[in-house]
């Protein structure tokens, strides 16, 4: 491949695997249902995971409505993206999975919940963010308990890069918010350290050490520095639960676009 050559998205490392996406038969039912009214449906260019380019999000045809935009990543089975649209009815909310089951699972709820201010798309996070979204157009990311990769060989698949900062700052309005959550320490503290690198984003809990600080250690970090409390508006999930059961701390992230 020659210098500089954009290299094809299937031959990319993304962070996800392949899954099975059968469906238990109430969740293929509500798919059968629902599905052309809430799922958007994406052209591909080579990958079942891509979004061809030049498809963008349009609010009027997919939402039916102009309204602040808040993308999640990695919705799972909706329960975050559900209830910060019944929060907040006045916000478009756009829920990107990768996992049949969890689009489907969350398309029950939408349902259920008799919402309209929901869309979903079965694409890569990146993707979808280089291709569907514009610039400046959203006012809040979400990235809640993205998975860790724990393994040093697998940290190459984690979704927050420098790449992925610069690209998810670019989205945002200005003024607009990152939010990210994780029970994973190692992973906490460099998605912290990654994201308030990048120049365009201000972590809103990043503060300067203290001339104390400075006079003992000018390299000194604080490793609790930079992360913020929990944000009161992602609900409380059962992986969640089950992580705060086992005694795992729940790091959270705020960072603005300037």
């Amino acid at each position: 491949m020659e210098t500089g050559q954009a290299v094809p998205f299937q031959r990319q490392t993304v962070s996800f695997v392949r899954r099975d996406n059968r469906l238990r038969p109430r969740l293929q039912r509500a798919w059968d249902k629902h599905h052309q009214g809430f799922v958007i449906d994406v052209p591909r260019e080579q990958a079942s995971m891509s979004v061809a380019p030049g498809f963008a999000l349009d609010a009027m045809r997919d939402f039916g409505r102009v309204a602040p935009l808040v993308v999640e990543i990695g919705s799972g089975t909706g329960d975050a993206v559900v209830h910060g649209a019944q929060a907040s009815p006045g916000r478009n909310f756009l829920a990107v999975e990768v996992y049949r089951p969890g689009m489907a699972a969350t398309l029950a709820k939408i349902v259920h919940h008799n919402l309209t201010n929901v869309r979903l798309v079965q694409a890569d996070a990146v993707q979808v963010l280089e291709h569907m979204v514009t610039d400046e157009s959203v006012d809040e990311i979400w990235v809640f308990f993205a998975d860790p990769w724990h393994k040093l060989r697998h940290h190459k698949r984690r979704l927050v890069t420098p790449g992925f900062a610069e690209l998810a700052s670019s989205r945002l309005e200005r003024g607009g918010t990152l939010r990210l959550a994780t029970d994973w320490e190692d992973y906490a503290r460099r998605m912290r350290d990654v994201l308030t690198a990048c120049g365009s984003l201000t972590n809103s809990y990043d503060w300067p050490m203290t001339p104390q600080q400075a006079s003992v250690d000018p390299e000194f970090v604080d490793p609790e520095r930079g992360f913020a409390p929990r944000f009161e508006g992602r609900v409380m999930t059962a992986f969640e639960r089950k992580a705060v059961a086992l005694g795992r701390t729940i790091y959270d992230l705020e960072l603005r676009r300037g």
